[in-house]
């Protein structure tokens, strides 16, 4: 038995699947971080309604019979196929190749790249979007382009249709040995990593989520992500946290 949720708050819709025994989510606006209400100057659609992140509040779910768990395809990558990590001490990014792709949403939308947002030293909860005004350690967000509609990502990314992006929160606990699939490559800014499985990277149920018509998080702040964030957090080892950075 499954309960799928809807929220219509500010012009933001938000769904959120439940299984019997979980409470559900939902969201509201949240600030920023320092610099941000500044954007708007120079990048108008950062001023919108539809910014990016939320934080997401219990209090606001709405039920919606029409969400379907999510359904990932060739995820499963072998070692033989090459991917490109890079890592700026801001930010993690993994290219991925087009043959893996969302079959469950409106349109096919194809894989371009995976990255992810963490904290510092001194503000060490580093994830964008939140639950119930909780910050988690980091987040992954494994971004999508509508290839029915548009030939690559560059050309998706203003469209309101355009992306759909995965965001999975992430807090330390135990020793991940998914992520340590790629996280054992990091020495250099720029590196070859071969195949690993990605679905390994997301909780094991993909039919508990939140999900909202939302923005890119950083200027341009383009209108054009269909966000699914999942209910789930999974958990990585301190030091491998410390491995991103």
């Amino acid at each position: 038995l499954q309960h799928v949720f809807r929220l219509l708050l500010l012009l933001f819709t938000l769904t959120c699947i439940q299984s019997p025994e979980s409470d559900c989510f939902v969201v509201a606006v949240v600030a920023g971080p320092e610099g941000e209400h500044h954007w708007s100057k120079h990048y108008p659609f950062c001023g919108g309604t539809f910014q990016s992140p939320i934080d997401i509040k219990s209090e606001l779910l709405r039920f919606d019979p029409a969400l379907r768990p999510i359904e990932v395809q060739n995820y499963n990558l072998a070692p033989d196929e090459q991917l490109t990590l890079g890592n700026n001490g801001h930010s993690l990014q993994i290219s991925l190749p087009p043959k893996m792709y969302l079959s469950s949403l409106r349109h096919r939308y194809t894989a371009a790249q995976l990255h992810f947002h963490w904290g510092s030293s001194s503000r060490p909860a580093g994830s964008e979007h939140m639950v119930n005004s909780r910050q988690y350690a980091a987040e992954m967000h494994v971004v999508h382009y509508n290839s029915e509609k548009y030939p690559n990502i560059s050309m998706a990314v203003d469209k309101s249709d355009g992306l759909a992006v995965l965001g999975v929160l992430v807090e330390v606990g135990d020793f991940n040995p998914a992520y340590e699939q790629f996280l054992k490559f990091i020495n250099d800014h720029k590196v070859q990593v071969p195949g690993f499985n990605v679905r390994a990277l997301l909780p094991t149920r993909l039919d508990e989520y939140y999900r909202y018509d939302g923005s890119l998080t950083t200027p341009p702040c383009y209108p054009s992500v269909l966000w699914t964030v999942f209910k789930n957090h999974v958990t990585i080892s301190q030091k491998q946290k410390l491995q991103m950075v």
